[in-house]
C-alpha cells in the first residue's frame, strides 16, 4: 500500500510540474535571442549537462537508467521505470565597448521526463521540456527628435523587448536488435507563443503619446526525431558506444498577430497603461520550416567506475524560413567533451566514494552572424550525482550541474554576455508495473 501511495503522489506531482511548465515563461535575458525562434535548448538532463552536453552514445549513467531524449534509441537499454523532474536557473551579465550592464537571473522547472520498460530490450518514454526561449530588453537613443543633431534636446527612444517560450512535449520508443545495437524516435508536439515588442518614447516633451508595435507569434506542430546506437563489449564491464541521431525539419503552423497602440509615462519614466489600440489584425497563417539537426557522439564506460565522451552537432539553420521568408541564419556547430568518475559505488563507509564527479566543455559556433561575425559561445561545466538511501528496491539520485560560459563579442561594437546556469534533477528508478508471481 505505501508503494502505491508514493507512487500515486509521484504521478501527481509530475503532472503538476508539466502544467507549470506549460505556462513558464523564458529563463533567458540575451539580446542574442532575438533570432529565428529563440535561444534553443538541447534536451539535456543535468546528468549530460554536467559533462558538457555529451549525449548522443550516452545509455546508461552510473548504473541509473537514464532518460536520454537526444537519443531515442538509449530507450532500449532502460530496465526500471525511471522518472526525472528537474529546474533550471541562470544568472547573465552583459557588456558593450566599455559598458557593463546589469545582471538578469532566471528560474524555472525545466523537464520532466518519464520511461518504462515494455521489454528486455525495449521501452517507452514521454515527457515535456523547452525548446526555444525569447528574451531580451534593450534601448537605443537619439537626439533631437532621432536626427542625431548636436542640441541634446527631445531625444527619441527606441526600446526593443521579446518574451516567450516554445516547449516540446514528446512520447517514444526505442529498441535493441540483439545485444549491440539499437533503434528508436520520438513524436514531439512543439507549442507556445513568440512575442516581440517595438516602442517610440520621447521622454523630454512632456504629453507625448508613446506608441508600440507587438508581434505575436502563436506557434504549434508535430515534429520527428530518430536515432541509433551500435555498442562493443571489450569485457563483461567496459563498453565503446557510437551514436547518431537526428531532428527532421518538419513544418510547424504559425499565426502572426500585430497589435499598434499608444500608452503615456509619467515624468519619473513609469509607463501607464494603454489609451488606444490603433491596430489589432492577423498578419498571416504561415508555416515554419525547422532546419534538419545531425547529432553524432562516442562514449566509452567502465560500468561503476567512468565514462567519457564526445559530441559533434550540426544543425542546417539556414533553412529555417518563416511565413516563406528565410531568416537569414547560418548553420550551426557544437563540439562536446566530458565524462564522469565514480570513485567506489560500491563503498559502505565512505558516502563521497559513491558520488559521481562530472565535468565538461563545450563549444558553439551559433547560428547568429552580425557584420560579418559569428557568434560563438564557450562553456565550462561541473556537476555532482548524489545518490540518496534505496528504499523497497527504489534507486534515487539528485544532480546538479552548473556551467560558466561566455557568449558574443565586444568586437565591430557587439554585445558579449557570460553567464552562469544551474540546473538540478530528481531521478528516480523503481520497479513499477512489475508482475509477481504470488500474491
Amino acid at each position: 500500500m505505501i508503494k502505491y501511495i508514493r507512487s500515486g503522489f509521484t504521478l501527481l506531482f509530475t503532472v503538476l510540474s508539466m502544467a507549470v511548465m506549460a505556462q513558464s515563461t523564458a529563463t533567458t535575458s540575451s539580446p542574442y535571442s532575438q533570432y529565428g525562434l529563440g535561444t534553443p535548448n538541447t534536451s539535456l538532463l543535468p546528468q549530460t549537462a554536467a559533462m558538457g552536453g555529451i549525449a548522443t552514445a550516452i545509455n546508461q549513467i552510473g548504473g541509473f537508467s537514464t532518460i536520454n531524449v537526444v537519443n531515442p534509441a538509449s530507450y532500449s537499454f532502460i530496465r526500471l521505470t525511471a522518472i526525472d523532474i528537474g529546474a533550471y536557473g541562470n544568472i547573465s551579465t552583459l557588456k558593450q565597448g566599455s559598458v557593463t550592464g546589469q545582471s538578469n537571473g532566471n528560474f524555472r522547472l525545466s523537464h520532466f521526463n518519464f520511461a518504462a520498460p515494455v521489454s528486455k530490450r525495449s521501452a517507452i518514454s514521454f515527457g515535456l521540456m523547452p525548446y526555444t526561449e525569447l528574451g531580451y530588453n534593450y534601448r537605443q537613443s537619439s537626439a533631437n527628435f532621432g536626427t542625431g543633431a548636436a542640441a541634446d534636446t527631445n531625444a527619441i527612444n527606441r526600446i526593443y523587448s521579446g518574451d516567450g517560450s516554445l516547449s516540446k512535449a514528446y512520447a517514444g520508443y526505442g529498441f535493441g536488435i540483439g545485444r549491440h545495437v539499437s533503434f528508436g524516435g520520438n513524436v514531439s508536439y512543439i507549442f507556445g507563443n513568440l512575442r516581440k515588442f517595438g516602442s517610440t518614447e520621447i521622454p523630454g516633451l512632456y504629453g507625448t503619446i508613446n506608441s508600440r508595435n507587438e508581434l505575436s507569434n502563436s506557434i504549434s506542430g508535430v515534429n520527428f526525431d530518430f536515432g541509433t546506437q551500435v555498442s562493443f563489449d571489450f569485457s563483461e564491464t567496459k563498453h565503446l558506444t557510437f551514436g547518431y541521431s537526428g531532428s527532421a525539419g518538419n513544418s510547424l503552423n504559425s499565426k502572426t498577430t500585430r497589435v499598434l497602440g499608444e500608452y503615456l509615462t509619467s515624468t519619473d519614466g513609469t509607463e501607464g497603461s494603454a489609451i488606444d489600440t490603433l491596430t489589432n489584425q492577423v498578419l498571416q497563417n504561415g508555416k515554419i520550416k525547422l532546419p534538419f539537426m545531425n547529432h553524432f557522439g562516442v562514449a566509452y564506460q567502465k560500468d561503476g567506475k567512468y565514462l567519457i565522451g564526445a559530441d559533434y552537432t550540426r544543425g542546417n539553420w539556414s533553412a529555417l524560413t518563416i511565413g516563406g521568408v528565410n531568416q537569414g541564419l547560418q548553420n550551426s556547430e557544437s563540439y562536446s567533451l566530458g565524462g564522469q568518475i565514480t570513485p567506489n559505488n560500491n563503498s559502505i563507509h565512505s558516502y563521497l566514494a559513491l558520488v559521481d564527479y562530472r565535468l565538461g566543455v563545450r563549444y558553439d559556433k551559433t547560428y547568429i552572424n552580425i557584420s560579418n561575425t559569428d557568434i560563438k559561445q564557450y562553456t565550462v561545466s561541473a556537476g555532482l550525482g548524489l545518490p540518496l538511501p534505496r528504499n523497497a528496491g527504489a534507486f534515487y539520485k539528485i544532480n546538479i550541474a552548473a556551467e560558466y560560459g561566455q557568449r558574443g563579442t565586444l568586437t565591430n561594437n557587439l554585445i558579449k554576455e557570460n553567464f552562469v546556469t544551474f540546473r538540478l534533477g530528481f531521478t528516480l528508478n523503481d520497479t513499477w508495473f512489475q508482475k509477481y508471481r504470488f500474491d
